[in-house]
């Protein structure tokens, strides 16, 4: 009977040994993007391939939001985060789930996003040595769709809709950039009236962010993120020794919104290299959330 256990365990039951799908903290819920079926399902990941490790989530196919409320004095403004990860994975906790508990002790309604990954936005190919995109912008069909559902649900929601935001690190930076520039149009079929509801974000907070950079053997934007002067209010935060000349993506983009004319504040620091978060170090880096809620004072998300 032991032996038979034994066999059971370690062949037949492999769920035991599965890592986990990434669950929210208790009290929150993973809401569905998607009503039917995900644009595109069949060039993203295999379905029901989800797993969880150290804080990253991979092979997301069925992407998610997580509504946190506010705390304490509600101030309206709303911010959906995208985790970074290089659109391979999505650090869901240094880049998710600890961001929305700062912007809810703010009194600022947080929306995490799952986005699918990995291959849904731009990407660095081993094989080729380079840069690649994805054969459906999947990524950005799941930004366009969070911003649209909240949106479409303020008054559920208790924010103003007016004051809906995005806040990415990373590829999750690109991602915000993305979106503030592919808004006059869904790039998947509408399913319902939140696809009807304005996709634009009011205000974009964009965290060392990735494959804005044209080449290395030129300093410019990358044209499929084509900035204009409705492209909305942008906050920069970038490291400076931050690795492979990452600091150009902030800058190109930096430049791109100036010359534009949009409203467009940009910090760069000589110490934090990449993917800090918010977790405390002992650099000035690490005050960035500090000066993101005076930004949003004014610009008018919040009261200063």
């Amino acid at each position: 009977m032991l032996l038979i256990f034994s066999f059971l365990l370690v062949f037949g039951c492999g769920s035991v040994f599965a890592q986990s799908v990434w669950q929210p903290s208790p009290g929150h819920t993973q809401v569905p993007l998607w009503p039917g079926t995900v644009p595109d399902a069949q060039f993203g990941p295999a379905a029901n391939s989800e797993t969880t490790e150290e804080g990253s989530v991979q092979n997301v196919s069925r992407p998610t939001m997580i509504v946190y409320s506010a705390k304490g004095k509600n101030t309206g403004a709303a911010v959906v985060v995208f985790p970074g990860g290089g659109y391979q994975i999505l650090a869901i906790d240094l880049e998710g789930t600890e961001v929305c508990d700062w912007l809810t002790s703010k009194g600022i309604t947080c929306v995490l996003l799952k986005y699918r990954v990995p291959f849904t936005g731009p990407h660095h190919d081993d094989r080729c040595k380079c840069q690649v995109n994805p054969k459906a912008p999947m990524a950005l069909e799941d930004a366009q769709r969070t911003v649209g559902l909240v949106r479409f649900h303020a008054a559920d929601y208790h924010i103003d809709p007016h004051k809906i935001g995005v806040l990415g690190f990373s590829a999750g930076g690109h991602l915000s950039a993305d979106i503030s520039t592919h808004f006059d149009k869904r790039v998947y079929r509408t399913v319902d009236a939140a696809d009807k509801e304005s996709c634009r974000p009011d205000f974009a907070v964009v965290l060392y962010p990735g494959h804005l950079w044209m080449s290395a053997t030129r300093l410019g934007l990358n044209p499929d993120v084509p900035v204009t002067r409705r492209t909305p209010p942008t906050f920069l935060v970038q490291a400076e020794n931050a690795p492979v000349d990452s600091i150009n993506n902030s800058l190109v983009y930096y430049i791109a919104l100036k010359n534009a004319g949009v409203p467009v504040e940009m910090h760069l620091y000589a110490e934090g290299k990449h993917a800090f978060g918010l977790r405390r170090t002992k650099f000035p880096i690490t005050r960035w959330p500090e000066l993101v809620e005076t930004w949003l004072g004014t610009i008018g998300m919040i009261a200063r």
